[in-house]
């Protein structure tokens, strides 16, 4: 009798990755990021353009912009992170501090948590739109657990499998071929130049406001992209990798998705995924992307489990993946039986996300250019560095006021320029001038070696 017995591939906690595991190309890092800029929330986020007022060419321009803005942003992000071959959360060990880098780490799971919900939710919408909701009104969250599972799967076998296993070898194929598809289709149908909401549309405020949505989305990212970029073979191949897979990605699919929505609003159509079928090509574009929506809820719920490790650091991935993969299962039902869908909850979600952690970019990005310039020690990445650094936190949260009070207009007087820039700069500019003189301060006080530490 022959005996069967699973194996997991050997996971990689938070100690830095040795060189014989980073392998990764810039290839690699394309399709991987490309694939991740791919998603149905990232339609849904184009639809909310249009909820702006915007032109589907303004769109299109917009979509551009942001993306690429937020693409260099997300690949900076990574830079000393894949270098030390560390993951992100731990990344900010040096900057923060190891203590420190708990608070970014904790909020970092609940957005995580949220964004696999979100995924798994429209997972099962897209699903009940392809079967006709076969099972009736519970038809999504009858799906919910079935991509729960397939989830699961792949985040215990790891990034390494998913990107030469899964994507290069079969999903990301079916997704560049559905995304044409849809692209021409919808090309010779919707007016580029007609205003699908005319009535919301603000001039400057609403372009700004929409640009700041579509930064929103690859920066959402930049968390836990040393998750994965840390397995990238040169640093080079992060950058590059990184900044053009998703930048081509994320503008796809948020000029898609407002098409989508104007597409099935001239057609009298409420669900904007429905517009797909009207198109000629039936659902198979929609199930192709839906195939690869599993990568995106995959990175969430794995990097979750990575992200604890760094809070607990001989805690395994086993069980974290299985308790994250049920906690969002739970949140997408949830979301379901309160009939709250994705619509001014997502808006609210994706703006609290660009609140904490576009601030907190400001602050790794001028710390890793500016202040230190990549200069940590290894043993910082492995709790060396000290408890807190206070530079950091005195950037950081100054950041997170004004981006949110931009945002819900609490600045009385504030010029419409959006609120990403402007808290980007201001904590990255703070951090500038505290971290430069804190390292005066420890200078005068303390030898200091050759990585700017005391």
């Amino acid at each position: 009798m022959v005996a069967w017995r699973l194996r997991r591939p050997p996971e990689w906690g938070v100690e830095p990755v040795p060189e014989r595991l980073r392998t990764l190309r810039s290839i690699d890092l394309f399709v991987l990021w490309s694939s991740l800029g791919v998603g149905l929330l990232v339609l849904v986020a184009g639809t909310l353009l249009v909820s702006l007022g915007l032109s589907l060419l303004e769109v299109l321009v917009v979509s551009l912009a942001g993306s690429v803005i937020g693409s260099v942003m997300l690949a900076a992000a990574a830079h000393h992170g894949s270098r030390a071959g560390v993951p992100t959360m731990v990344s900010l060990r040096p900057i923060l501090g190891t203590f420190g880098s708990f608070a970014p780490t904790a909020v970092n799971v609940l957005q995580l948590l949220g964004w696999a919900a979100f995924e798994l939710l429209v997972m099962g919408y897209a699903a009940a739109v392809i079967t006709n909701d076969v099972f009736g009104p519970w038809t999504a969250a009858i799906f919910v657990p079935v991509f729960g599972a397939v989830v699961a799967a792949l985040a215990l076998g790891g990034p390494l499998a998913v990107v030469r296993d899964w994507l290069e070898r079969f999903a990301i194929w079916l997704v560049y071929l559905s995304t044409a598809l849809i692209a021409i289709g919808l090309a010779v149908r919707v007016p580029w130049d007609a205003r699908p909401s005319p009535a919301a549309f603000q001039g400057p405020a609403s372009l700004l406001l929409a640009l700041d949505l579509v930064i929103v989305m690859p920066i959402s990212w930049w968390p836990l992209v040393s998750d994965y970029n840390r397995f990238a073979r040169r640093a080079k191949d992060s950058l590059l990798g990184t900044t053009l897979g998703y930048a081509v990605a994320n503008t796809a699919f948020y000029a898609i998705g407002a098409a989508l929505l104007a597409w099935s609003l001239a057609s009298g159509q409420a669900n904007f995924l429905s517009g797909i079928g009207l198109l000629g090509l039936g659902f198979v574009p929609l199930l192709f992307i839906l195939v690869d929506e599993t990568d995106n809820a995959f990175a969430n719920v794995y990097s979750t489990a990575v992200s604890i490790q760094n809070l607990a650091p001989k805690r395994g991935q086993f069980w974290s993946v299985v308790g994250a993969t049920a906690i969002a299962m739970a949140g997408a039902i949830l979301l379901l039986a309160r009939g709250e869908g994705i619509g001014t909850g997502y808006e609210t979600f994706l703006f609290l996300i660009g609140g904490l952690f576009i601030p907190l970019l400001g602050v790794v990005i001028a710390d890793s250019f500016l202040v230190r310039r990549g200069r940590y020690r290894a043993d910082e990445f492995q709790g060396s560095a000290p408890r807190v650094r206070w530079p950091a936190f005195a950037s950081w949260i100054p950041g997170i006021l004004l981006y949110l009070g931009i945002v819900y207009q609490l600045i009385p007087g504030f010029p419409p320029v959006g609120a990403t820039l402007p808290s980007f700069g201001l904590a990255a500019g703070l951090h500038l001038v505290f971290g430069k003189g804190d390292a005066l301060r420890l200078a005068g006080r303390l030898p200091v070696n050759d990585s700017g530490n005391a």
